[in-house]
C-alpha cells in the first residue's frame, strides 16, 4: 500500500518533519505487507505552488507531488501553526488539488507549535478543511508543542493515531464499497422487489394514498432525489 506524508515544515531540521516521520513509522509498522512510503516537502514546492496559482499549470515537481497524494492509500499531513491556524503554504498546496482528489481517502492530521495553547488547531482548522475535501479523517489527531518532545504522552498519541490510520487503510483496501445508488432496477425486478412509483410530474412529491407494501404504518418513503426531480420538472 502507498502511504504519503505531506510536511509543511520550513526550517531544517524541522519539528514538523520530525512529527511527520514518527507518524509515518507508527503507521507503516501496522500496515500488513509492504508499504510504499513517499514524503512531500512543501518547502521545496513553494515556488511551483505560487506559479500554479498565476498560470494554472503545475511544474514537474508539483505535478509529481499531486500524483503521489491523489494515488495514496493513506495520507499523513502535518503543518506548523501560524497565526493560530495551518500555514499558508500548507493551505495553498491543498488549494491546487482537484476538489474531488481526496474524497474517501484516509487522512491523519498533525500539527506543531511553540505552545500547547494552539492544540485546538487540529479541531478548529485542519479537521474542517479535510472534512470539506471529503476525506476520512482518523479520530486521533496529534499536536506537538515544544515542551511535548521527550516527555510522556506524545509517543502514545503517535502510536494510537498511526494504528487508526493503518486500520482504516487496511479496511478500505480489502473492502468493496457499493455504489451510492444501490441495486439497479433490473436487479430489483429480478429479485421480486416492489418498484417505487415515479413522483408526479409537477408539484412536491406527495405520500401515496395507498399504503406501501411491506410497511405496517401505511407510509411510503420517497427518496429526496425523486422529490427534487419532481420539483424541477
Amino acid at each position: 500500500m502507498k502511504l504519503v506524508v505531506v510536511s509543511a515544515g520550513l526550517s531544517v531540521p524541522s519539528s514538523t518533519r520530525l512529527l511527520a516521520d514518527r507518524l509515518a513509522a507508527a503507521t507503516a509498522g501496522r500496515v500488513p505487507g509492504a508499504v510504499d512510503l513517499r514524503v512531500v516537502e512543501l518547502r521545496d514546492l513553494a515556488v511551483e505552488i505560487a506559479h500554479n496559482f498565476t498560470n494554472g499549470f503545475p511544474g514537474r515537481a508539483l505535478s509529481a507531488a499531486i500524483d503521489d497524494v491523489t494515488s495514496a492509500d493513506g495520507l499523513i499531513v502535518v503543518t506548523p501553526v501560524f497565526s493560530a491556524s495551518y500555514s499558508g503554504l500548507f493551505k495553498s498546496f491543498f488549494d491546487v488539488l482537484d476538489k474531488d482528489a481526496l474524497a474517501g481517502k484516509p487522512v491523519l492530521i498533525g500539527a506543531t507549535g511553540g505552545t500547547g495553547r494552539h492544540s485546538l488547531v487540529l479541531e478548529h482548522a485542519l479537521r474542517p478543511l479535510f472534512a470539506y475535501l471529503r476525506a476520512v479523517v482518523v479520530p486521533t489527531g496529534v499536536y506537538a508543542a515544544s515542551e511535548d518532545w521527550g516527555v510522556e504522552g506524545l509517543a502514545e498519541r503517535v502510536e494510537r493515531a498511526g494504528g487508526e490510520l493503518a486500520g482504516l487503510m487496511s479496511a478500505l483496501a480489502g473492502s468493496s464499497v457499493p455504489g451510492p445508488t444501490g441495486p439497479s432496477l433490473s436487479a430489483q425486478a429480478a429479485s421480486g422487489a416492489a418498484a417505487v412509483p415515479a413522483p408526479p410530474s409537477s408539484g412536491a412529491a406527495a405520500v401515496p394514498a395507498q399504503p406501501s407494501p411491506g410497511r405496517a404504518d401505511g407510509f411510503h418513503v420517497v427518496p429526496f432525489a425523486e422529490q427534487l426531480a419532481a420539483l424541477r420538472s
